[in-house]
């Protein structure tokens, strides 16, 4: 069903917004829907054009963790992530991926197209978890 959540977003390059609104789907309620394996610790996000991210499936539990098709009352633009985006704002932003076609649960985690270039694997904004 469809939600709604406020949060602050944070880039890796030092900028951030405060106070957006989302509306879209809960991570919950997708891997509710989902129903992955036991073993599964991790998801990748898979995008429209090949860029992929991982994240923790921990880290996507609470109601502020979507897949978003609205920003601020606006439909997603496309430079913004239209169709989907998924949002994980306890992270850095380039752990909300943009164009969202797909979510992979596996078990071990798996570098995604900015974390093969050198980026942190979890990149938590708090303890500046920029480069791995």
């Amino acid at each position: 069903s469809q939600a709604k959540s406020h949060s602050d977003i944070h880039c890796v390059t030092t900028w951030s917004k405060f106070d957006n609104d989302w509306d879209g789907v809960t991570m919950d309620d997708l891997t509710a829907l989902a129903k992955p394996k036991p073993e599964a610790a991790h998801v990748i996000f898979h995008s429209y054009g090949g860029y992929t991210t991982n994240v923790p499936l921990s880290e996507l539990h609470g109601p502020e963790n979507m897949l978003v098709h609205t920003h601020n009352g606006v439909p997603l633009s496309e430079e913004h992530g239209w169709p989907l985006r998924g949002l994980v704002p306890a992270l850095y932003f380039w752990k909300s991926a943009k164009w969202v076609r797909g979510m992979e649960f596996v078990a071990a985690d798996r570098a995604g197209f900015w974390e093969m270039y050198g980026y942190h694997m979890h990149g938590d904004p708090w303890t500046e978890e920029r480069y791995g």
